[in-house]
């Protein structure tokens, strides 16, 4: 079938009644300038590229899930409305969705959109806006800017408002809305009448002629031109319908892979919207949670893979009807899984902001569906000793990069050793687990003096700064608490124009200097410690702390090293304290060599 054309009065009519959304498009991502941008080439004449469309047979019909149009949008929305098309013939837009989304929003719905300076939670931040047209903008009295190019100029009066404006003797307004009311050129005339009438007794006749060829020009914009070219497959081979979409969407926003796997899973499980239910979850362990999480689409379908027990390598051909099937059983359990190591995984502090790697938590995940355990249920020696197990290979993993690059390899031999310990015990298998991954990586995957080397060198700023130094602490309530990164000697005594101000010398000042950030001068302190840090002198302060603090911290108790002047030694003495403590956390007293 080759191009057709139509006009974007009959395109808009169809839209959310013949025309829907598969669950393989994204949301509606424009904002309003795009909207307006639109309207505004549409008014030049400006071509706006052709649109894709997909015939689908009646008998399958109910194989997808679809989705309605956004018509009364709110600016950061994701999800769309499930359309019920049952009865109605049923045509799917592959390409196009922002350009028709913003014509259906301009001339029948509402873009709801935030005040500027107000909080996203604000109820009273939120306003709710429809498309106007000042009738009376001359485009030809437009000047174009030296630094703008011709065809990002704006020269029609488009502009939304939440309340209709008033017009006067420098303007006209209609809402561009109104023009789809009149679709026999009799109607439209004594609509052009009716609206010229509004214009004061004073009117001049540039100002009257200006005002009827903006609007004779909306209209035939609107109700005449066959603007809308588009290409209808009828093929209902879904394989190639993939393609097709795949290849049309290249060009704008890259298509995720998630995009893609999420309509497969959507096509099968049919007793519920799995889109819905995948994205609500996604917002769970992001947002509703003890600590804020960063987790994708793509992460919960891959777990759905992998705690499934199928092949867990991300790609299409693993989307098979008979692995779908085993998901839908699977996923009540699979997201109680996911739920619980997200939890646990906060519990030690470690969230959106110091998780380097979300695929280091699929081996946990994997553990924990299997077990069926909650581990932050009870108190029981059992499940704190594996609670403790699984904090300290997860933080040995993220800072070792375990996860790093190319992980479908390294997650399959998690994923067997873990399997094949639990045939001998339900403890986390920390030894098994990490000996499997040595073999995978070729590279120790646990903290050993060689990795040790490596993360001592550290340096404040790093995501992973948190993970290493948590590691040093009896206390495991990370997650309960807020907690800063502080340097035990100050950055302000460590600042090059207060030593210069000090009379220290250049050479020492560049010695002082490159140990300020290394992880010897950086402790984990709460909220309240540091406060009470930061309100006294750093000398009162350190020799105000008992043994224990001291202890907790690894600070070296030999006081001739609390002078800012010895600080290089500080940080060496109390960095070898560091390795020493973080060694036989791992169980392996070899030392790295400094």
């Amino acid at each position: 079938m080759g191009y057709s054309a139509t006009t974007i009065a009959i395109t808009i009519d169809k839209i959310n009644r013949e025309y829907f959304l598969p669950a393989i498009q994204r949301p509606f991502v424009w904002g309003p300038e795009q909207m307006v941008a639109l309207f505004d080439s549409l008014m030049k004449g400006y071509p706006i590229s052709s649109f894709l469309l997909w015939d689908v047979a009646p008998e399958n019909e109910l194989n997808w899930q679809i989705y309605k149009f956004a018509e009364n949008f709110r600016f950061g929305e994701v999800h769309n409305e499930i359309a019920d098309t049952s009865g109605r013939k049923l045509t799917l837009v592959l390409d196009g969705q922002q350009r028709l989304t913003s014509m259906l929003i301009g001339l029948r719905g509402s873009f709801t959109v935030k005040a500027k300076g107000k909080r996203w939670d604000n109820p009273d931040a939120w306003q709710r806006k429809k498309l106007y047209i000042d009738l009376l903008v001359d485009p030809a009295l437009i000047p174009k800017s030296e630094d703008t190019e011709d065809d990002i100029e704006h020269s029609y009066g488009f502009e939304l408002f939440e309340t209709p404006p008033q017009s006067g003797a420098a303007n006209l307004w209609i809402k561009v809305g109104d023009i789809l009311s009149y679709p026999e050129p009799e109607q439209f005339a004594a609509f052009v009448d009716k609206t010229l009438e509004r214009l004061p007794a004073t009117r001049n006749w540039s100002v009257v002629e200006t005002a009827r060829r903006n609007l004779q020009r909306l209209y035939q914009v609107i109700w005449v031109d066959k603007i809308i070219s588009y290409y209808t497959e009828t093929n209902q081979d879904y394989d190639r319908v993939l393609g097709i979409f795949v290849r049309a969407n290249d060009g704008g926003t890259k298509l995720s892979k998630s995009d893609l796997m999420l309509s497969m899973i959507s096509s099968k499980w049919t007793d519920i919207s799995a889109r819905e239910e995948i994205y609500n979850f996604v917002d769970t362990l992001n947002g509703r949670l003890d600590r804020k999480n960063d987790v994708t689409k793509d992460f919960v379908m891959k777990a759905c893979l992998v705690l499934s027990d199928l092949d867990h390598v991300y790609q299409v051909k693993n989307f098979t009807n008979r692995n779908l099937e085993i998901m839908r059983g699977n996923w009540s359990k699979i997201q109680q899984s996911l739920k619980r190591t997200f939890q646990l995984a906060n519990s030690f502090g470690i969230d959106r902001d110091t998780l380097t790697s979300l695929n280091a938590l699929l081996p946990i995940a994997y553990y924990l569906h299997k077990t069926e355990f909650d581990l932050l249920s009870a108190t029981t020696p059992s499940f704190v000793s594996n609670a403790e197990r699984i904090r300290r290979w997860l933080i040995a993993a993220l800072l070792n990069r375990v996860f790093g690059g190319t992980s479908d390899s390294t997650i399959g031999a998690a994923k067997n050793a873990i399997a094949s310990s639990l045939q001998l015990t339900k403890d986390f298998p920390l030894e098994a687990l990490n000996a499997a991954l040595t073999r995978q990586i070729k590279r120790p995957s646990n903290l050993t003096g060689e990795a040790l080397a490596g993360v001592m060198e550290l340096q404040y700023g790093n995501r992973q700064i948190f993970l290493l130094l948590s590691l040093l602490y009896e206390n495991k309530g990370w997650g309960s608490m807020t907690f800063h990164v502080d340097h035990i000697f100050p950055q302000g005594r460590l600042d090059r124009k207060y030593l210069m101000k000090n009379n220290v010398p250049m050479s020492k000042i560049e010695e002082l200097m490159a140990c300020t950030n290394r992880i010897g001068n950086l402790q984990l302190l709460a909220s309240a410690e540091n406060l009470d840090k930061s309100n006294a002198s750093f000398e009162d302060w350190i020799r105000s702390r008992d043994k224990s603090f001291l202890e907790k911290h690894l600070i070296p108790q030999d006081e001739h090293l609390w002078s800012i002047m010895m600080l290089p030694k500080f940080v060496a003495e109390r960095e070898k304290m560091i390795v020493d403590k973080l060694a036989s956390v791992h169980g392996d007293r070899q030392q790295p060599n400094y």
